[in-house]
């Protein structure tokens, strides 16, 4: 474990697990799936029920298929322990209004306004917060190019050579250490960086 040492003695109460795996498909599409579990480590009691140390209270999924340009042409979202069971999966079709946006195009407000509140579950539409990223992830390196490779060369038709303009690496000013101003930049993607004050 990273964390320092404790300055106190204390004891485990409550686990909150968020996974999220990415498949690529056979037919060009991406499955990501995302799961939120809570588990506490004594009996619960609920309003409906008494759940038993190490029963999850949630267990939550959210599967979506993306195309390689991030847009949502899937949904599929599942409710396997919830606290009011009777309830709960009513509004687990309403994610269907995922179908059609696009993880890097306001998609987190489009979800806010869409199923934002009582319009939607709370646990299912924060692990729609975490799909941007995750689905950047898992196209680095298979479909977003994130290294600094040399300029590509092919032969026109005439025999002349085309020299086409290579794109800046797409994490590349998305954050602190990789701003084009910063030294992570200048060291490994000398070719992008820029001075301070220098327009971008």
């Amino acid at each position: 474990m990273y964390f320092s040492q404790p300055v106190s003695r204390r004891a485990l109460k409550h686990t909150r697990a968020i996974e999220i795996e990415a498949y690529r498909r056979e037919d060009d599409l991406w499955d990501i799936e995302a799961r939120i579990r809570d588990i506490k480590t004594s009996d619960t009691h609920l309003a409906t029920d008494v759940r038993a140390a190490g029963t999850p209270i949630h267990d939550l999924g959210l599967r979506i298929t993306i195309t390689t340009d991030f847009d949502i042409v899937g949904v599929e979202a599942v409710s396997s322990a919830v606290p009011f069971p009777q309830h709960c999966g009513a509004i687990t079709p309403d994610y269907q209004k995922l179908v059609g946006m696009n993880l890097l195009k306001q998609f987190r407000q489009q979800v806010k306004a869409a199923l934002g509140g009582t319009q939607g579950c709370t646990h299912i539409s924060e692990l729609t917060q975490l799909l941007p990223t995750a689905a950047i992830q898992a196209f680095a390196g298979e479909v977003i190019r994130i290294n600094d490779e040399q300029i590509s060369t092919s032969s026109t038709t005439t025999g002349n050579t085309e020299v086409t303009k290579q794109q800046q690496p797409f994490q590349l000013d998305r954050c602190h250490a990789l701003r084009l101003d910063g030294a992570a930049v200048a060291v490994f993607y000398p070719r992008w960086v820029k001075q301070p004050g220098t327009p971008q």
